[in-house]
């Protein structure tokens, strides 16, 4: 210090000045309020470097915000997925519930259906109010096929009708064209639903009057025909009705499946297993 001081005298002085200086405004600051307008002011100019010392961290949190909003987004769509393909394997315990007991009775029975599933999702629909068809975005590459059953969490919503490359046409069960074998969960009766362009209605035609059916029965998929696998819900009876002067009733069918509503849906394969065989034996 004696060097620096000896090698620059004034520079020496400009410190001893400002030292002095400093001391007489902490002693004044400390002693008095006659500083306190300017600590505030010089606290206001300071607050704008505060402000940009904490922007990394702002940008670090607001990233980790999106960040976790986009893995809450994915888990949540895949939680969604999951609990589809649990509900579509469930549909099927009331039927199997019932055909227990008439499966026991069928000793020399050998074979019985196995069904996997595919994930699709609606990506379009069909703007003609009077064609109740969609679009999903599985196609040829998932080895889809014309004919393979659509369903969604609550039950059968219709049929591949056209395959693309990535993406294929599925005509729903609630269309004036279409037509599904169904059989009563009750009792076993067999029947046809048939669409009339209303997606919360259903009919079954040529029901006779000394039928037994009722307000409040199931219906599920027969299986006849082979176009839809047998077992999964497609409504419950809203009403029976007779006609004067017709010898059949007009039931009124609320479908299981939400047509309208259903973004996320399964497309049913069905195979063919030995009764007590492995899959790989197969």
């Amino acid at each position: 210090m004696r060097n620096l001081f000896s090698s620059s005298p004034s520079y020496a002085r400009r410190m001893l000045f400002l030292s002095v200086i400093a001391g007489v405004l902490l002693l004044v600051d400390t002693t008095t309020q006659w500083l306190k307008p300017a600590r505030s002011w010089i606290a206001e100019l300071t607050i704008p470097i505060f402000s940009v010392a904490l922007l990394p961290r702002w940008v670090n949190e607001t990233v980790n915000e999106f960040a976790d909003a986009a893995n809450l987004k994915e888990k949540s769509k895949l939680q969604e997925v999951e609990l589809l393909i649990l509900k579509g394997r469930l549909q099927r315990m009331a039927d199997l519930s019932a055909e227990n007991s008439r499966l026991r009775t069928l000793l020399n029975a050998t074979e019985i259906l196995q069904h996997s599933v595919l994930v699709a999702e609606l990506t379009g629909v069909s703007p003609d109010p009077l064609s109740h068809t969609i679009i999903i975005n599985r196609g040829k590459d998932y080895k889809v096929f014309e004919g393979q059953a659509v369903l969604d969490a609550d039950g059968l919503m219709g049929q591949v009708i056209e395959v693309y490359s990535t993406s294929s046409k599925v005509l729903l069960i609630s269309d004036s064209s279409h037509a599904l074998p169904v059989q009563v969960l009750r009792n076993g009766m067999r029947s046809i639903a048939e669409g009339y362009g209303d997606f919360r209605h259903l009919a079954l035609r040529y029901v006779s009057t000394i039928a037994d059916i009722k307000v409040g029965d199931q219906l599920v998929s027969s299986g006849l025909g082979g176009r839809y696998p047998a077992g999964y819900p497609v409504g419950i009876v809203a009403s029976v009705d007779t006609i004067s002067g017709n010898p059949y009733l007009a039931v009124d069918i609320k479908p299981s499946a939400q047509i309208d509503q259903s973004r996320y849906l399964l497309l049913v394969s069905q195979t063919v297993e030995k009764f007590g065989a492995s899959k790989n034996a197969r």
